[in-house]
């Protein structure tokens, strides 16, 4: 059976039409995951927790965002759970800050009390935002200095009755130290 010229004109005009569709489709922009918008982030956290573990050997990770060291005591967490918003959000017994201003990711977290060397965890030089989550008590930010630690300069605090401080601004990025008066 022959094939008339109006057949062939509509079958010209569906494969053009075809042509047109998949040339769209593959010009179009390549979507791009978000902060949180699954794999593509997730891998971009993995590689970032990989990256800090080979900086400060001794942690383990204890889930798809979170790394611990000294057994718990020190917690850091790479990204926010998923849909919350840049605010004080540390868990209620600990004492939190944050690498970034407002309240921005990654976050590490301490409860213990006493002098801790926040390098240990390669969180020094870190700190532009803090939270205080626990009802008695304060924590004070130090610096590091040459002379040794009893000379280690105080830089600020947080504490039961002043619990959060969104920019630490004169002193982001300068802690080296915490001491957790209980």
């Amino acid at each position: 059976m022959a094939t008339t010229p109006r057949q062939w004109s509509r079958s010209a005009t569906v494969m053009a039409t075809i042509i047109a569709i998949v040339a769209l489709i593959a010009a179009a922009p390549p979507a791009t995951a978000g902060p949180s918008d699954g794999p593509a982030s997730s891998t971009a956290v993995q590689v970032d927790i990989d990256k800090h573990l080979a900086a400060y050997p001794g942690g383990r990770q204890i889930g798809p965002t979170e790394l611990s060291y000294a057994g718990g005591k020190f917690v850091l967490t790479f990204e926010p759970p998923v849909g919350t918003l840049a605010s004080p959000n540390c868990e209620s017994g600990w004492f939190c800050f944050y690498d970034r201003v407002n309240y921005g990711y990654p976050r590490g977290r301490l409860s213990d009390c006493g002098w801790q060397d926040l390098a240990s965890y390669g969180w020094h030089d870190r700190t532009e935002s803090v939270h205080f989550n626990i009802s008695i008590g304060s924590v004070s930010y130090l610096n590091h200095t040459t002379a040794g630690h009893g000379g280690d300069p105080y830089l600020f605090s947080v504490s039961a009755s002043i619990r959060t401080d969104n920019d630490v601004s004169p002193y982001r990025n300068m802690a080296d130290h915490v001491n957790r008066y209980c």
